[in-house]
């Protein structure tokens, strides 16, 4: 493998700007490009079959681009499209994961999956929970407004605490464990720990998906070290949807950094 490629990430949107954010302080010396679809926003709501197609034209252009992995930095994605993008490519193809079983094994009581309907309906999901011993700790709630909160108002301070409040208000006014299912969801996190005070644990995949990448490149011996760097590290990012888009994700990469 030539350690020097970049990584590809896409995500549906916006939202995968947070695994790009965990990526980057993990792997400080690798280069990424990052594929926004926010034109066709939001994901959890289509059909498989549509979901399937939008990642394999992203994954398309990644590999045109001659990335060396490829980050599928969206839960939605991952549950309908991972296996047989897997199948296509030669190239590591790495998925999401809700942090269940981190959030059953740091805590008691009932563990809230918020995500999207299709990450929650998906088999990957169900043999998930199945599988565990105290799956049944797990309740599902679905939030797509979430993700058109994060993708069109994210810099809307009273809006997207308006939102997320009215959100838990009507759903959980009550919890103490709280899984993010959805890599837009990230970005709430604050706004969901005001709401309850302080006095809750959120759980979230990305740096399962980071350690993941890591060890799958490093299997490879595919990771840049700091004697290894040619030329600085940097990032690339498209959106499908504007250049405007383009701008507002270089900000949520900075803000990210500040702790937005």
């Amino acid at each position: 493998m030539d350690k020097n490629r970049k990584i590809g990430v896409f995500d549906s949107g916006l939202g995968g700007l947070s695994v790009l954010h965990t990526l980057r302080a993990m792997l400080p010396n690798e280069s990424y490009i990052y594929i926004g679809d926010s034109k066709n926003a939001p994901y959890g709501t289509k059909t498989k079959e549509d979901v399937f197609k939008l990642s394999k034209n992203i994954c398309d252009q990644l590999v045109a681009y001659d990335v060396k992995a490829i980050v599928i930095a969206c839960n939605t994605a991952t549950s309908a499209a991972v296996t047989q993008l897997r199948q296509l490519y030669s190239i590591p193809i790495i998925g999401m994961e809700p942090a269940i079983k981190p959030a059953l094994k740091q805590s008691v009581g009932p563990v809230v999956v918020i995500a999207t309907e299709m990450t929650l309906k998906e088999e990957k999901f169900l043999k998930l929970v199945n599988h565990l011993d105290d799956g049944y700790r797990i309740e599902k709630l679905p939030a797509p407004e979430w993700v058109e909160c994060v993708e069109n108002h994210i810099f809307n301070v009273d809006y997207v605490k308006s939102c997320v409040d009215l959100f838990l208000r009507s759903h959980i006014p009550n919890a103490q464990n709280i899984v993010l299912g959805c890599t837009h969801y990230i970005f709430l996190k604050d706004f969901i720990r005001d709401y309850y005070g302080g006095n809750i644990e959120i759980f979230d995949g990305n740096i399962g998906t980071a350690l993941q990448l890591k060890n799958t490149l490093a299997s490879q011996n595919g990771l840049i070290e700091d004697v290894d760097r040619l030329d600085t590290p940097n990032i690339i990012i498209y959106n499908t949807k504007s250049d405007e888009n383009v701008t507002k994700s270089y900000d949520m990469l900075t803000a990210l950094g500040k702790g937005i």
